[in-house]
């Protein structure tokens, strides 16, 4: 029981439980991989299962046709993919599709629900607050896209991703970051190579390094920490 609630409390919202509350739901909820390019939900697809990521980072995606998709927002251990379930949408309006593999607990929406009739319920109170730092986190990002550099954004989105998955190495090619950074491949090149030139990352084979994280961070626009520190108050709040 020790172990498993440990594992558990590896993600925000389900640490922010009490010890009672977080083994209730243990038995619902299934260790799962979150392999790279997997897509979790669809746009307009029902939403049949919730997850709570341990590690890895899922990419929150607006489709705006032609085969042009943006990233608004990213999901790690500090979130829950599938918020449109406590919110009573029917389905997604988004893709969610992981971009740096890890792990997850995966819970079916129908045992979700019977939680969310009771608004002082504990799980119901922490998906609010996930929720409130998704929202910030889709605004902030809105305005970071339109004002700030290709090399301050991929310095915000590198540091970002370290922070998901508390390691400053991960996965990650040059394709996924164009996309989610809505760049050529051959700029995302080129900021990827005036960051390593300047001490802050490594890159080989699909891997990234933070090797600088201090240097990296000077090269970041505000919205990393602003990000951040919305989240912290969010999900801490009581």
């Amino acid at each position: 029981m020790a172990s498993d609630l440990d594992l558990a409390r590896r993600n925000t919202v389900l640490g922010g439980l009490d010890e009672g509350a977080l083994a209730a739901l243990l038995p619902d909820l299934t260790e799962t991989p979150l392999p790279a390019g997997q897509v979790l939900h669809e746009p307009g697809q029902a939403v049949g299962e919730v997850y709570f990521p341990l590690a890895g980072v899922v990419s929150v995606l607006a489709d705006l046709g032609d085969d042009q998709t943006v990233e608004i927002a990213t999901i790690g251990r500090e979130g829950v993919v599938g918020i449109s379930v406590y919110l009573g949408a029917a389905a997604p309006s988004e893709r969610f599709l992981v971009q740096v593999p890890g792990r997850a607990l995966r819970m079916a929406a129908q045992d979700l629900r019977p939680h969310l009739a009771d608004v002082d319920d504990p799980l119901t109170a922490m998906l609010r607050r996930s929720a409130q730092a998704l929202f910030t986190q889709v605004s902030r990002n809105a305005a970071c896209n339109r004002v700030h550099t290709a090399r301050q954004r991929a310095a915000r989105w590198l540091l970002t991703t370290a922070d998901r998955m508390d390691s400053p190495r991960f996965e990650l090619t040059q394709h996924f970051l164009a996309q989610m950074l809505a760049l050529r491949r051959t700029s995302v090149s080129e900021v990827a190579q005036s960051l390593a030139e300047d001490g802050c990352i490594t890159y080989s084979r699909g891997r990234i390094t933070l090797t600088d994280r201090p240097r990296l961070q000077a090269h970041a626009c505000n919205c990393y920490e602003a990000i951040r520190r919305a989240t912290d108050a969010a999900l801490s709040a009581r």
